[in-house]
């Protein structure tokens, strides 16, 4: 049995610690007023900020028009309280792009480490639906890191309804009561012919069934390994094959619908057909280098003796072979659009390019070079601190990613990687280290009576 040491456990309570301390930081320097911002876009246009200085100008522009207006010439007033509004709202916008950054924070850390604990627990059932012979002595390792999903998904789906009721729409517009009724300033049409769908209450009950499925699998299929290291027959071997299979078709639907309403609604009016594929590729190269890495770290610490470099090879193979699929759907998406240009479209590339330029192409080279470059040689494949080097950056790639999905639509080019972003990265990485470990304390790391438990510890490439 494996015991979670104090050192490791202190550890994750010090992330959680700094991580809650700097999440509170961020939330308590992000609600700026509006003379606030208005100082802060002037100073910027000054220094020769980008289209902040819209609203340098919509404050002249104003002061000209008002002095005109005192000699009687009404259209120049007119067109001076346009000015007025243009400049309002304009910095309200920024105003609540500010207010945004730490929900947006948040919500990335959130999503990352939860779709880690889901890209692990689709590869765990594909490994038993297809009866695999090399995985099994790693089956421990997906269990323990699956016990994180339950209250990572539920902590997702929290931030996400709470940005919308105790936050002011900071995440999802389309949870702005006002953008739906045709009587508001803020009405939207497109918005509002989705409303049926993209509706708090529904996404919600969607939210909870998706993780209800999910979680009802991990623990069944936890719950038939155990059983069957003390089984004299094949039976919870059986019954973990059939509901493998049964749970992979849920799976691919739930992935689908939720990779649609957690990221891709917060761009309510752009949507791809490759989406959810996309987002499935990244948690599945994730979730896989997630493996890897506790599995490394296990084995340096003189348990998993069962583990040999041609395991560890294959698990590198894949995060190899996904970062390939994944930049496969990444290029097969922006091509696509790129080359259609088709207006409604291109704006969500135009935008990236336009205020995200190094975060966007700067994940392409995380996510798909240096994955090729470190990993494409089989003998680096099985040196331990290399899977851990190329591991960390494809981790790190895969965090921007989901950074790329959900920033540009909540705060614009208010982007930075500071406090609130790197405190949620820390904050959940913390409870995640907590929930992992103490969920591999609870079972022997090895499924000693799993029919392919011989195969796989003898496992030789």
């Amino acid at each position: 049995m494996y015991t979670f040491s104090n050192k490791l456990k202190t550890f994750s309570f010090i992330l959680m610690l700094l991580g809650a301390i700097g999440v509170g930081y961020g939330f308590f320097t992000s609600h700026l007023s509006f003379d606030e911002v208005e100082t802060l876009l002037a100073e910027e246009a000054h220094h020769g900020g980008g289209h902040e200085e819209e609203a340098a100008h919509a404050a002249p522009s104003h002061d000209a028009h008002v002095k005109e207006n005192a000699h009687g010439e009404s259209a120049h007033a007119e067109s001076g309280e346009h000015h007025v509004d243009a400049h309002k709202e304009h910095i309200e916008h920024v105003q609540h792009q500010i207010a945004n950054r730490p929900w947006s924070a948040l919500y990335v850390a959130a999503f990352f480490f939860m779709m880690i604990a889901l890209g692990v627990l689709a590869f765990y059932a594909i490994q038993i639906a297809a009866q695999a012979g090399w995985s099994p002595v790693l089956f421990r390792v997906m269990e323990g890191i699956t016990a994180y999903l339950l209250p990572g998904a539920l902590i997702v789906l929290a931030i996400a309804v709470a940005s919308g009721t105790i936050g002011h729409y900071n995440i999802f517009m389309w949870m702005n009561p006002e953008v739906t009724n045709p009587e508001s300033h803020h009405f939207d049409k497109l918005i509002a012919g989705k409303s049926s769908w993209l509706n708090t209450g529904w996404f919600a009950v969607r939210g909870l069934i998706f993780i209800a499925g999910w979680s009802a699998y991990r623990h069944f299929s936890r719950k038939f390994s155990i059983a069957q290291d003390t089984a004299d027959d094949k039976s919870n071997f059986k019954k973990s094959f059939r509901i493998s299979a049964a749970f992979l078709v849920f799976f691919i639907y739930t992935e689908s619908i939720m990779s649609w309403d957690w990221i891709m609604s917060v761009d309510p009016h752009w949507f791809s057909t490759l989406f959810g594929w996309y987002v499935f590729a990244s948690m599945f190269v994730s979730g896989i280098t997630v493996i890897a890495l506790v599995t490394i770290y296990l084995k340096s610490k003189g348990v998993l003796e069962f583990v040999n470099e041609n395991h560890l090879h294959d698990v590198a193979k894949f995060m190899f072979a996904f970062s390939i699929f994944w930049t496969y759907l990444w290029f097969s998406q922006f091509m696509l659009i790129w080359y259609s240009n088709i207006p409604e479209e291109v704006t969500y590339f135009v935008t990236r390019f336009q205020d995200y330029q190094l975060p966007f192409l700067g994940m392409v080279v995380m996510n798909f070079v240096f994955p090729l470059l470190l990993l494409m040689n089989a003998d680096y494949k099985r040196v331990p601190w290399f899977v851990v080097m190329a591991g960390l950056v494809i981790l790190f790639g895969h965090y921007i990613d989901i950074f790329n999905m959900i920033m540009p639509a909540t705060v614009g080019d208010r982007w930075f990687i500071g406090i609130p972003e790197i405190a949620s990265v820390l904050l959940f990485a913390g409870l995640f280290i907590f929930v992992v470990f103490t969920a591999l304390t609870k079972a022997p790391l090895l499924v000693k009576g799993y029919p392919f438990r011989k195969e796989s510890e003898d496992f030789h490439y």
